[in-house]
């Protein structure tokens, strides 16, 4: 009987080795390695000036499905930060124009649709991702890897919450309360919603991989405004259908969900082998909440880039001594890098954490 490693194809960096001794991968499957792995949520794009100059023209979507211009913007921050790993350049959405829905992002604003799903006829008329719709995904992989050598990629995709709110709202949407209503008045039309959304990004994340990411992380931007009660029953099982779209394949999995410290618990039976923690929870505390068994990456207060360097330098040294409780650690933000953050400071950043 075959190993689940035999189902990466032969090149993977994970099967030929270039990324399997990496300081991120050994972290992520529990180890403690001699360096401690730091990498950054949008790391790739936004407060990068090369990024806005190679991006110059060209709609975010369009960018996103142009392999080379990927691959590049994907490249950038591990050329200028030296951070352990680089993360692909795309948008959550993107398996979902892939799949024939109409969606848009506004500048300012982030994604948009101008005729929502809301009906269980809407959800009917939904159309399965096609694997051949995801060639400038796979395309794009394959240049990064081609390039990284021993640094893994980390592929990702939203969770089908988050991916559903956008869907139902038609945008935004700080309280979520369309897609959480419809959640509760029509739960068949909910699940069946919910497993679309799990099965597009899903495909995502496979392609992904199979191209060549050695380690992958579903986004849930929006769980933190769900109940526990919720979030357990109609959303946690379509986030581990998510990760089941990456069964045979042995690559480490990140969950992140922002706001989620009351439910983060469950985070272990979605699939995932790392949790990922908002800026709100210490990481003794949320060690402590998950029964010091399970890796931990964040956490960062992203608000805090904007600090003098002595009260940021301290925030990240106290970081990475309440992540020393954990079985592993990978340094990273509690959420995003806002826009306006100064290059620089991300890089100082990764001199410190390497340095500590």
């Amino acid at each position: 009987m075959s190993s689940p490693l035999s189902a990466l194809p032969a090149s993977h960096p994970l099967h030929d080795g270039r990324t399997s001794e990496a300081p991120l991968v050994r972290a992520a499957r529990g180890d403690r390695p001699a360096s401690l792995p730091v990498w950054f949520m949008r790391q790739a794009g936004r407060s990068l000036p090369e990024y806005r100059a190679s991006r110059a023209g060209t709609e975010m979507l369009d960018a996103c499905l142009d392999p080379a211009l990927a691959a590049e913007i994907t490249l950038q921050p591990v050329r200028r930060h030296g951070v352990d790993a680089a993360v692909f350049f795309s948008d959550i959405v993107v398996p979902v124009l892939l799949a024939g829905i109409d969606v848009r992002i506004v500048p300012g604003r982030g994604p948009v649709l101008d005729e929502p799903i809301r009906t269980a006829s809407d959800v009917l008329r939904l159309r399965p991702l096609e694997a051949e719709a995801l060639a400038p995904i796979s395309e794009a992989v394959r240049l990064v890897v081609a390039e990284l050598g021993q640094t893994p990629l980390v592929g990702f995709g939203g969770a089908p919450y988050t991916l559903a709110s956008y869907l139902v709202e038609g945008g935004p949407s700080k309280e979520q309360l369309r897609a959480r209503a419809l959640m509760r008045t029509d739960p068949h039309t909910w699940a069946a919603l919910l497993n679309w959304c799990a099965d597009v990004t899903g495909a995502f994340l496979r392609a992904q991989v199979e191209a060549g990411a050695s380690v992958v992380q579903l986004f849930d931007s929006w769980a933190g405004s769900l109940s526990r009660a919720d979030y357990q029953r109609r959303v946690a099982p379509h986030s581990r259908r998510a990760f089941d779209a990456l069964r045979g394949l042995d690559v480490p999995k990140i969950h992140f969900g922002l706001g989620l410290a009351e439910m983060l618990d469950l985070a272990p039976g979605l699939g995932a082998d790392v949790v990922g923690i908002d800026w709100r929870l210490p990481l003794d505390e949320a060690n402590a909440r998950l029964g010091g068994t399970v890796p931990l990456q964040g956490n960062i207060d992203p608000a805090l880039l904007t600090a003098p360097w002595p009260i940021l330098d301290a925030h990240v040294r106290d970081v990475v001594e309440r992540g020393r409780t954990a079985p592993a650690h990978i340094v990273n933000l509690g959420h995003g890098v806002p826009p306006d953050t100064d290059p620089t400071v991300l890089t100082r950043i990764v001199e410190l954490v390497h340095a500590l």
